[in-house]
């Protein structure tokens, strides 16, 4: 499905049959789904971040984290994956994109348009349940439209990632994506529009190493899986114990690698001001 298989057993926490009670990964407690649901999805013991997921929070849900009320207005939505390559495996491919597509997502990634404090943003958020957020080049083209869209507007861009990484169902053309959304966000930078980066739990493989490391802000959650290969494939290739919390995001920002670690109640808030620092210092630097 993607080229961080493992991250998907990661990503999903168990749960108790009919979906009424959810048993928290971080501390094991058994959390009533509907008050998880009231409380964004992070457990009230451990402050576990369930990722956007099935069991989890759900793009929906995600949007209106960040957003204000009824602003979002999504863009792009009749982009789909094709199968290029023909991929054969114990499900064909084409019948996995269709299963998933029941649920009601088209893709793994929703894109569009909405406010933050009244400030207009492009916003696209990845969704893990849909072939475990893995990056096709649909996903790819959704996210290059949203940049260009920002391009044409001036107003910022925010994509939250939740993925696997590139879908190895569509081989190279899946790779091609990586560098595809890299050279847009380079003309995003050119021209000075603000890019902030959300990166959930999971963030990992081609993802990680294209567009949700090239953010001008890189936050995170906290205890987020961000990599390129895994822990388990890093330690079997090198032969070394790794150290302990290796690829979480407290281990990242301490190496410099993400900006700020803010919990998913407070990332509305961070965002907001962020954003008014951006448009502020625009601001001042435009000719009257």
């Amino acid at each position: 499905m993607a080229d961080r298989p493992d991250a998907a057993r990661q990503a999903e926490g168990p749960k108790t049959p009919g979906g009424t009670w959810v048993k928290c990964p971080g501390c094991g407690e058994i959390l009533y789904r509907k008050e998880l649901a009231r409380d964004l999805w992070v457990c009230g013991r451990c402050s576990h971040h369930f990722g956007i997921s099935r069991d989890g929070i759900s793009v929906g849900e995600y949007i209106g984290v960040l957003l204000d009320p009824d602003t979002f207005e999504e863009h792009f939505s009749g982009i789909t994956s094709v199968d290029p390559l023909s991929f054969k495996d114990s499900m064909r491919y084409r019948d996995r994109v269709a299963k998933a597509q029941a649920s009601g997502r088209n893709e793994a990634v929703v894109c569009g348009r909405g406010l933050i404090d009244g400030l207009p943003v492009w916003l696209g958020v990845m969704d893990f349940a849909f072939l475990g957020g893995s990056m096709a080049s649909a996903v790819g083209e959704k996210l290059s439209r949203l940049i260009e869209a920002a391009l044409q507007s001036g107003d910022p861009v925010i994509i939250v990632s939740s993925s696997g990484g590139a879908r190895m169902q569509e081989g190279i053309f899946s790779l091609m994506q990586m560098a595809k959304t890299s050279a847009q966000l380079a003309r995003l930078a050119e021209r000075k529009v603000p890019y902030v980066s959300i990166l959930t739990h999971p963030t990992t493989g081609g993802v990680t190493a294209s567009f949700a490391s090239l953010g001008d802000v890189i936050l995170a959650e906290p205890e987020a899986l961000i990599g390129f290969a895994g822990p388990r494939v890093i330690e079997q290739t090198i032969k070394q114990e790794l150290p302990a919390g290796f690829q979480r995001s407290e281990f990242l920002l301490e190496h410099g690698m993400v900006d700020r670690i803010v919990p998913r109640r407070e990332m509305r808030q961070v965002v907001s001001t962020l954003l008014r620092h951006f448009h502020d210092g625009r601001t001042a630097r435009s000719p009257k």
